[in-house]
């Protein structure tokens, strides 16, 4: 079976252990997340979720690895896309690593996510995503402002 596959790799001015708790808060999550807050208990097991700020189900999932503040693998499936839905399950791997030799403190993180899926039109939605989240927790992280934020809509 065919693969899609995005990577992502972005340097960020923090320490592991800072941009470990930036991925999993709830509350710290909401801010980059255009709204949306990642849920879970953080153990392998245990169920992961994407909500929108009304409570809806965006992504749905589970925690497959956790090793704070290194590693996190999440099984991931799209809840309110049909389509992407029936692709089935993706995978999320989120890897920290700090920057050896330089004077403050930075974590490279890569992030790949990817499906047992040839063409996927599903990682081809989050490889326009990931990019805007990924810039609005790296700017949040170091200056404390999003860069991102929704545009508001006319009634």
């Amino acid at each position: 079976m065919n693969k899609t596959e995005f990577v992502y790799v972005t340097f960020i001015r923090t320490t592991p252990e800072r941009l470990w708790t930036a991925l999993t808060d709830r509350e710290f999550t909401a801010k980059y997340w255009f709204g949306a807050s990642c849920e879970s208990a953080w153990t392998a097991g245990s169920p992961w979720a994407l909500r929108y700020a009304d409570g809806r189900l965006a992504d749905s999932g589970e925690i497959l690895e956790s090793d704070p503040p290194r590693r996190l693998v999440i099984k991931w499936r799209n809840e309110w896309n049909p389509a992407f839905k029936a692709e089935g399950d993706a995978l999320c791997t989120m890897t920290l690593e700090p920057v050896a030799d330089v004077e403050v403190p930075v974590v490279k993180l890569s992030i790949t996510h990817s499906i047992e899926r040839a063409d996927s039109a599903f990682i081809g939605a989050v490889s326009g995503g990931w990019p805007r989240i990924l810039s609005n927790l790296k700017s949040l992280v170091e200056t404390g402002e999003i860069l991102m934020k929704p545009a508001a809509h006319a009634a």
